[in-house]
C-alpha cells in the first residue's frame, strides 16, 4: 500500500526555547533563521504584533525553501505586556530591572501568536494569551532572581520554566507552553487544518 509521505516541518526561529518546546512533540522538524526584524509599530495591539510578526517570519522561511515537496513552516512571536504597554527583550541587566519592577504586583499578559503556511500557500494564523500575576516584589528579590537565570533574551524579562516561577503568584490560561513561547494545543489543533496529525508520523518510528 502506497504511503504519503508527510511534509516536513520547519520552525522560523534560531529560538532555542521555541526548538525545545516543539520537540515535546516529538515532530522531526528544521530550524530556519527567518530574518526579519522583530518590533512594534505605533497604535499596534500586542496581539495584531504577534500576529504580524508571526506571519512575517513563516513568509521569510518559505522564500527560502525550494518547493520540491510537501512542507509546512511555523512562524511564531510573543509580546508579553501590562495592559496596551508591551516589553521587548531588555537585553541588559538595568532594562530587565526596569520591567521586573513594572510588573510587580500585576497581571501581565503573554500574548503568542502562530502562523502555519505550507507549500500552495495555504495559510492560518491563530493566537493565544496567557496570563501570570506577579508577587510584589523587594529590589533586593529582582537583582537576586536576574543573577539567577538572566532573562535578558526574554519578553518581560522572565523565565517562568525556571527560577522565574518563584516571582509569581498566580496564572491563567489553557496552555502554559503559550508562556513558555510556543502554544502547543494551538499548534496541534492548527496543524490539523493541514490534515497533519501525529499517527501521521507512525512509520517514521517503526
Amino acid at each position: 500500500m502506497h504511503q504519503t509521505r508527510p511534509p516536513k516541518i520547519i520552525l522560523a526561529s534560531t529560538s532555542v526555547y521555541r526548538r525545545e518546546l516543539l520537540g515535546k512533540l516529538k515532530i522531526p522538524f528544521e530550524q530556519v533563521d527567518p530574518e526579519i526584524q522583530e518590533s512594534g509599530q505605533a497604535g499596534e495591539s500586542p496581539s495584531n504584533t504577534a500576529l504580524r510578526l508571526a506571519l512575517g517570519k513563516a513568509q521569510s522561511a518559505v522564500r527560502g525553501i525550494e518547493p520540491h515537496s510537501p512542507f509546512i513552516v511555523i512562524g511564531s512571536d510573543q509580546v508579553a505586556h501590562l495592559n496596551e504597554h508591551s516589553f521587548g527583550k531588555p537585553g541588559s541587566f538595568e532594562a530587565a530591572t526596569r520591567q521586573l519592577a513594572a510588573c510587580s504586583g500585576n497581571w501581565v499578559s503573554f500574548t503568542t501568536a502562530i502562523c502555519l503556511i505550507d507549500e500552495t500557500g495555504c495559510t492560518h494564523q491563530a493566537v493565544e494569551c496567557y496570563k501570570v500575576k506577579f508577587r510584589s516584589l523587594q529590589p533586593h528579590e529582582i537583582d537576586a532572581y536576574l543573577y539567577i537565570d538572566r532573562p535578558f533574551d526574554c519578553a518581560g524579562s522572565i523565565k517562568a520554566e525556571s527560577a522565574g516561577i518563584t516571582l509569581l503568584e498566580d496564572s491563567q490560561g489553557r496552555d502554559i507552553n503559550t508562556l513558555y513561547g510556543l502554544p502547543l494545543m494551538l499548534l496541534q489543533e492548527t496543524l490539523a487544518l493541514f490534515n497533519w496529525q501525529l499517527s501521521t508520523l507512525r512509520n517514521t518510528y517503526n
